[in-house]
């Protein structure tokens, strides 16, 4: 049986992960680097370590220990960590941030895997188990886009990729073709909010992955606290990028959509060019 490793942080993504690799008779190490990940990872892993993300040499001493060659990251680690300081960070960990010529997601992420690479471990796509969770082009809820709904995905689609052609985000709220909100810093569930209040009902999210994406961190993921904060925010279209975009939980997310008359489909940039020569 092969061992893979996991450094987690918070949301259901690590644990499907975790749960897909066991499917595929794979043993599991997980490293919890944050408070409040999932109990799922702590009750279903072969193993699992409490060790916080400032602690990088304890976290590859102990993957070391456990025999781990490959190993994968996952979960939100929030970006404010870093403006606000890490608690205690080791020497390895003040190695690293030391060399940051800014703090720019890629930036801080390139980093990590570079350390982790230089200390013997592969750095797995992140994806590698979870190609089922993304969406094909299509609609995939109850409720149809209108016309006018079309032409904000279509704009939406492209403003996000120049933001994350930017390194910025991954996420933009629109309505009637302007921008309402563009992730930063404050993550996408902030993002949504914010745009929906600004649009006053009816705005539409767009979340794509960022050009030459790097697929061994930050893929664009949603789940159910994506589409609570649209219906918090009184946002009505969910708009992902199509075999790009990790969707988990679909089923329930699908169902508490069609509830509420929310549209999730999926697109790409075919699609999106298909649909402004109309």
């Amino acid at each position: 049986m092969a061992k893979v490793g996991l450094i987690a942080g918070i949301g259901v993504l690590p644990v499907e992960f975790m749960r897909a690799a066991h499917v595929l008779g794979h043993e599991v190490v997980v490293i919890g680097v944050v408070p409040d990940v999932d109990p799922a990872l702590k009750a279903e892993a072969d193993v699992f370590y409490d060790i916080g993300v400032a602690k990088l040499g304890k976290i590859f001493k102990t993957l070391k220990k456990e025999g781990v060659e490959e190993l994968t990251m996952l979960g939100k680690v929030t970006k404010e960590i870093l403006f606000k300081g890490l608690t205690f960070p080791d020497l390895k960990t003040l190695g690293v941030l030391k060399r940051l010529k800014n703090r720019k997601d890629d930036t801080i992420m390139l980093a990590i895997v570079d350390e982790i690479e230089r200390e013997g471990f592969k750095v797995l796509d992140q994806t590698v188990y979870l190609k089922p969770f993304m969406p094909k082009v299509g609609v995939l809820s109850k409720t149809q886009p209108t016309d006018e709904q079309w032409a904000d995905i279509c704009f939406g689609f492209e403003l996000a990729k120049q933001m994350g052609g930017l390194d910025i985000g991954q996420t933009v709220v629109v309505k009637h073709k302007a921008a309402m909100a563009i992730e930063a810093i404050e993550g996408t569930d902030k993002c949504i909010l914010r745009g929906g209040e600004l649009g006053r009902g009816d705005a539409v999210v767009v979340k794509t992955e960022k050009p030459n994406q790097d697929v061994r961190f930050d893929v664009p993921a949603v789940g159910i606290k994506t589409l609570m904060s649209m219906i918090d925010s009184g946002c009505k279209v969910l708009a992902v990028e199509a075999e790009k975009t990790i969707f988990v939980q679909q089923q329930d997310v699908l169902d508490l959509a069609n509830c509420h008359g929310i549209v999730i489909c999926a697109v790409d940039q075919e699609f999106v060019d298909s649909r402004k020569d109309a």
